[in-house]
């Protein structure tokens, strides 16, 4: 798999908008705003999440991660009582899932992170302004469909717009290829 576009993930943010608009409005009624809240948020999150991952060239970790986010969403549950450091804690798991498995250093999972920390403050602000649960979850998931703008490494950018390599580099390669071939004899005989 390559790393989702930004339609595939405007897409996915709709999808997700929908389905939680459509569960607080099926469940407030019964079980409060408290309750919702705090079971739509990590839903929300984990549906996201698996659409990372599966997205993912990575393979290796994968139930490690969900296994310990499902692990950071139990003890959140149980011990933060602060619904916005909720919310940061699952944004913040978002990040870091993201930041593991899309990029290749400290430069693209910052920028990623104040990504996160925007979509987080436009989200809270549309879910004040307007009351709108289905607007504040597609500000942000909208928002964070922006992930894809960010190269997964800013040294590969930058040796990508560096000009070409000189010619000494093809005759290193050609003597490291008869290197290997002379060990690969060596070890079959």
């Amino acid at each position: 798999m390559k790393r989702p576009g930004f339609l595939q993930s405007v897409v996915v943010a709709a999808v997700l908008a929908i389905a939680g608009a459509a569960f607080v409005a099926a469940f407030l009624p019964f079980i409060g705003t408290v309750t919702v809240a705090r079971l739509v948020v990590p839903g929300l999150a984990l549906a996201y999440l698996l659409f990372l991952l599966s997205r993912s060239e990575e393979r290796s970790g994968r139930l490690t991660t969900l296994a310990l986010w499902g692990a950071m969403a139990i003890a959140s549950w149980l011990f933060v009582s602060s619904f916005t450091v909720y919310l940061l804690i699952h944004a913040g798991a978002i990040w870091l899932v993201r930041s593991l498995y899309f990029y290749s250093g400290v430069l693209p999972a910052l920028a990623d992170m104040g990504l996160t920390g925007t979509s987080v403050v436009f989200a809270l602000g549309t879910l004040f302004r307007t009351g709108s649960v289905f607007l504040a979850t597609w500000t942000f998931f909208l928002m964070q469909a922006l992930f894809v703008v960010i190269p997964a490494t800013l040294v590969r950018a930058r040796a990508a717009d560096s000009p070409a390599t000189p010619a000494g580099n093809d005759d290193f390669e050609r003597s490291r290829r008869q290197a290997e071939a002379a060990l690969k004899q060596l070890i079959t005989q």
